[in-house]
């Protein structure tokens, strides 16, 4: 078995096509391989800032030898009189076998020529050579470029090509308009450390000459040492150094020799809020902040740097980190006390020349519709005065810091600095953790908003944003949602289950896009566009984020049911814990014990016309028209199961439908199969609907849980 290294040289790349490029070769390269029937014992991929490498084990010589079953024409155009047409002649011919070797077979469609051919293995070298570019130039990624005169594009110049089977050179040659480059045994260490052109023997000595070439290939191994040199380093200066996840990963697909550099700030720039100074370390410069401990409540004036530069030169590298942050703080230290010299609410009359979008006015006016809806859902919530003055004040300022100094010149402390503006302006805690909170969550990982005010004017925000982008039919279209309406909607139904928040979202949807037409009357309603848009919403999160089964999640929104999708739309909590309800008694088994009985009403109730709010007997069903004490005990029994479905519906104790349901189930069974049982479907036409009338009210009864007649038996 045989080895192969491919090691493509390039400039320094982009930190995040370097991530990618593993991830894809990773997913890619076993199914390329695959196709060709080439099933190698180990696929391992790296990547640096100037290469990406491949390194394949156990690889075969050549590709196994096998069979192909070819399909041709009908027996009755291949064959005439025995004998074959030009039909049967062309076919052997074109699969380069005799005419001898044609079969006839029998298929669905009728007998037709067959041929199996014996394809011998092509040698594994001619198959690397032809993939080995669709490799490289399949790459995916933001910002390619072209250099030199041709016409390739890859994100960075490509300079160097290693192609190594065991101990052969492998012939690849990259054409870009007049430059050539040929595969070969060289490849390059660190740009500064060792500069020299370093040769592979043959790909198993590739980490460890690379290594001895101050070249750490392997991204992993790179991390690992990162993260451990950050610790050490921060523990040394007796402080802690948070490791954040993306910063990490940047750094390190940006170094091919880590070392740590300690850098320090003057003491004057800690008067400056905390997320001023780590915004312009991390996001800005990819320091490593030192707080005094793990609380991350107190800065201390030094930071952390990975160099990818001489470990000889810590000193100057750290000089020259130390003059970018004292300038960039310096420059935080200005806006911060410029805007701290006028309360926050001054700044909303900048928010009217700051456009929200082309044909939806400016950030003023947004924020003017934010606070008729937050007003909506304080009334819905039926808040106190304090609690509604407070998410009203909140509502106005939340945009407010937009136009300051300090958010124009680092747009990741919007709300940030809207907190600290407002309480210095002497704001309520509650108004300030507001206009922080209300942009949670930003990102798939970020904590939910845990203040009243944070949570309704973020459903407020969002809600807003919505109708109003859905007014112009900009739409998500696959993966393309630059407006992020799947992440605000998403955000309205989880900041309502998290917080149990008793809101009816049809109504609030209802509400801002009648206030939207009535301010634009240009404009059509998106209502129905956004209940179906949330309606999808709702279902994937239950899917997805709280794990429910998806037939019960269609049981619990209905297939095509408009009474169903009102329902779960008109409330939030209602459809999570009824789905939460029937997933846990899937689980525990009880979900079995009143699946048959009710799903065979269920679909047998579709053959009458019963009302599906109907719940009780005495209106539906007419007790003289019974012939059997099958027909008398379900009538009882469903009347014993009213009281107990209306418990249900008040106080949304499913248990106790579901205990109902449990309990009628064998009396439902006895109408169906026991010595008394009837035929539903009775000659008589009254009796057939009464009967029907029956089993549609067990339905009902049941639809106050789910729609049965979408579970699946599990």
């Amino acid at each position: 078995m045989a080895e192969f290294l491919l090691e493509v040289g390039t400039e320094e790349l982009p930190a995040d096509f370097v991530d990618g490029a593993i991830k894809l070769w990773l997913s890619r390269l076993p199914k390329s391989l695959a196709e060709h029937f080439i099933m190698p014992d180990a696929i391992e991929v790296y990547g640096t800032p100037r290469r990406l490498a491949i390194w394949i084990k156990g690889l075969p010589n050549r590709q196994p030898d096998r069979e192909e079953e070819v399909k041709g024409p009908p027996a009755q155009a291949a064959f005439k009189d025995g004998k074959p047409t030009k039909a049967a002649e062309g076919f052997a011919r074109k699969q380069g076998v005799e005419l001898a070797s044609l079969e006839l077979r029998d298929t669905d469609k009728g007998q037709f020529v067959f041929v199996v051919k014996k394809i011998s293995g092509r040698l594994v070298t001619d198959i690397l050579t032809q993939l080995i570019p669709q490799w490289i130039f399949g790459l995916e990624g933001r910002r390619f470029m072209c250099w030199g005169d041709g016409d390739l594009k890859f994100p960075r110049p490509i300079r160097w090509l290693v192609a190594l089977l065991d101990e052969a050179v492998l012939p690849i040659e990259i054409v870009n308009g007049s430059e050539r480059i040929k595969s070969d045994r060289v490849s390059y260490g660190h740009r500064i450390l060792h500069p020299a052109p370093v040769t592979i023997p043959c790909p198993r000595d590739y980490i460890a000459t690379l290594e001895s070439a101050f070249v750490m290939v392997k991204s992993e191994a790179r991390r690992q040492l990162i993260g451990e040199q950050v610790k050490s380093t921060a523990a040394k200066l007796k402080g802690y150094a948070p490791i954040y996840p993306n910063l990490w990963n940047e750094i390190t697909n940006l170094v091919e020799y880590p070392t740590p550099v300690v850098g320090k700030f003057d003491d004057e720039f800690l008067i400056l809020p905390p997320e001023v100074v780590t915004t312009v370390m991390v996001t800005h410069q990819r320091y490593f902040p030192v707080f005094t401990d793990e609380e991350e409540t107190t800065l201390t004036p030094y930071f952390i740097t990975i160099s990818n530069g001489d470990p000889n030169k810590s000193e100057i590298i750290a000089a020259g980190n130390e003059r970018v942050i004292r300038a960039r703080l310096a420059d935080g230290q200005y806006f911060y006390k410029t805007d701290l010299a006028s309360p926050l609410e001054s700044y909303l009359s900048q928010l009217e020349k700051v456009t929200f979008q082309d044909e939806l006015g400016s950030v003023r006016e947004k924020v003017r519709r934010i606070e008729k809806v937050t007003a909506a859902i304080t009334e819905q919530l039926k808040l106190s005065e304090k609690e509604r003055n407070d998410c009203l004040r909140s509502a106005l300022l939340c945009k407010a810091d937009l136009v300051t100094q300090m958010v124009y010149e680092f747009p990741e402390l919007q709300g940030v600095m809207g907190q600290k503006y407002a309480a210095a302006s002497g704001e309520s805690p509650e108004v300030a953790t507001g206009i922080v909170e209300h942009y949670l969550p930003k990102g798939a990982n970020d904590n939910l908003p845990q203040s009243l005010t944070g949570r309704v004017v973020g459903l407020a925000d969002r809600i807003d944003t919505l109708v109003s982008i859905f007014s112009l039919e900009m739409l998500p279209t696959g993966s393309c949602d630059p407006f992020a309406l799947r992440r605000a909607a998403n955000g309205v139904i989880n900041i309502t289950w998290n917080a149990n928040l008793g809101i009816e979202l049809q109504g609030l949807l209802n509400f801002a896009c009648t206030n939207f037409i009535a301010i634009y009357p240009n404009k059509t309603s998106p209502m129905n566009l956004l209940k179906e848009f949330f309606f999808q919403r709702i279902r994937s999160l239950l899917q997805e984020e709280l794990k429910i089964d998806y037939d019960l999640v269609n049981a619990v929104l209905g297939e095509k049911d408009l009474e169903y999708q009102e329902r779960a739309l008109r409330d939030l909590l209602d459809v999570r814990d009824r789905a939460l309800f029937l997933q846990s008694i899937r689980n525990n088994g009880k979900l079995n014990q009143i699946y048959e009985t009710v799903n065979r009403s269920t679909r047998l109730s579709l053959q009458g016309n019963l009302d599906f709010q109907a719940l009780e007997p005495k209106a539906v069903v007419k007790t003289e028209l019974f012939q059997k004490p099958s027909e008398q005990a379900f009538y009882d029994a469903i009347v014993k199961l009213v009281p107990q479905t209306k418990s249900a519906q008040l106080e949304r104790n499913y248990q106790k439908l579901v205990d109902g349901l449990a309990d009628i189930a064998p009396t439902v069974s006895n109408f169906f199969d026991g010595e008394d049982s009837v035929l539903v479907m009775d000659e008589n036409l009254e009796i057939r609907r009464n009967r029907l009338n029956l089993l549609g009210l067990l339905r009902n009864h049941a639809r106050v849980l789910a729609d049965f007649g979408g579970i699946v038996k599990g």
